[in-house]
């Protein structure tokens, strides 16, 4: 998403408009995505394999290899398939006179997790196959590490990309450990009673709340490139924590976007509900309470967000950083954690609710006069 944002950015400030610094816009930001998603993907499996010893108490040595070898190459593959569809996706939207913000980071933020988790069964299983073959894995794992080099000279001939490759890993790394935190409450509370259905409902209230606060990030990012310059706040933005009503309740572009956005939510949360019920049936909890208290958990999620993003940005920006580099991943992150924490939450409570209303059924009876 932040490639997404950094090119939507970009063509909307014209940097893409001459055909020369478009090839080197490009390229540099497609060099760069590969060598954050070799180093990503590695670090990623490493979490994987140490939350997962520290949930079971034992670590497996044997699927190491497997698990590392099968991050580091799909991370590679989605980052390509991704990046060279989000310059696809923001060059058309250019010429046929579109906001790219509002395209290419939800496409973007939808399509990643779809083509990361297929290419990511195809490889694993690919390499489970053949767990034989003693030294396939570390030989992928080498030979992917190896590339960094290359992509570093092509990134090299745009110096705020190379600033992004210096400086900009902190905020990827950071992002992740936090939605790792949604990771583990997911974890805790898949195989519980009371939460059974979880797992389906997660995807869609993280996907909505990070597909959103992307797209008025970026959108915050694109307004600030355009009418000020790094380190300096427009004067209708100096306040670092602006009121929440200013956000949401003016007649200013950014906060017109931000309602625009909350006003989705409950629409699309219902739309996914029903194509919930209607594949899953009886396995997902479907009583009135439950949706009332799951739409407005997804609420609360993207109003912090949103309040977030406004807040983030003018911080960042404020420090010469790129709101494109610096806040969608936190952002993001964040996502991930309150959805799973909200939802979580959700489900508690209609099942508190669920078991109170029938332990009165049950007792009912019992006290009745004869």
């Amino acid at each position: 998403m932040t490639l997404a944002s950094r090119l939507s950015t970009a063509a909307n400030t014209g940097q893409i408009d001459d055909p020369r610094e478009q090839h080197r816009v490009i390229s540099s930001n497609l060099a760069l995505i590969q060598v954050q998603a070799t180093v990503v993907g590695l670090l990623a499996a490493m979490a994987a394999l140490l939350l997962g010893a520290l949930s079971r108490g034992e670590l497996d040595f044997a699927k190491v290899e497997l698990l590392c070898a099968s991050s580091v190459i799909t991370a590679f593959l989605a980052a390509f398939a991704l990046g060279m569809l989000m310059v696809c996706i923001v060059m058309g939207a250019r010429k046929l006179g579109v906001n790219p913000d509002n395209i290419a980071t939800p496409i973007a933020a939808s399509l990643g997790d779809l083509i990361t988790l297929s290419i990511l069964a195809f490889i694993s299983s690919f390499f489970y196959k053949h767990k034989d073959s003693r030294y396939l894995t570390p030989l992928v794992c080498v030979g992917f590490m190896a590339l960094i080099p290359v992509w570093v000279l092509i990134a090299r001939q745009n110096p705020p990309i190379m600033k992004i490759l210096k400086f900009g890993w902190f905020p990827i790394i950071l992002a992740m450990m936090i939605s790792s935190f949604g990771g583990l409450i997911l974890n805790k509370t898949i195989s519980e009673e009371q939460y059974k259905g979880m797992a389906i409902f997660t995807p869609i209230i993280c996907g909505v709340g990070g597909n959103l606060v992307a797209i008025q990030t970026s959108r915050i990012s694109t307004y600030l490139h355009m009418w000020s310059t790094p380190g300096v706040l427009p004067l209708w933005m100096k306040k670092f924590w602006p009121n929440p009503c200013s956000t949401f309740c003016t007649s200013e572009i950014n906060s017109m976007s931000a309602r625009v956005l909350l006003f989705l939510v409950i629409p699309g949360h219902l739309i996914f509900l029903y194509i919930i019920y209607l594949v899953e049936g009886h396995s997902v909890p479907n009583s009135k309470t439950f949706v009332v208290f799951y739409l407005l958990a997804g609420l609360i999620q993207v109003t912090i967000l949103l309040y977030l993003a406004e807040v983030m940005a003018r911080l960042t920006w404020h420090q010469a950083l790129d709101p494109d580099n610096h806040c969608i991943p936190y952002l993001t992150g964040l996502g991930d954690l309150l959805g799973t924490g909200l939802l979580a939450l959700c489900f508690l409570i209609s099942w508190l609710l669920r078991s109170e209303a029938e332990l009165d059924g049950i007792s009912e009876p019992v006290s009745a006069p004869p």
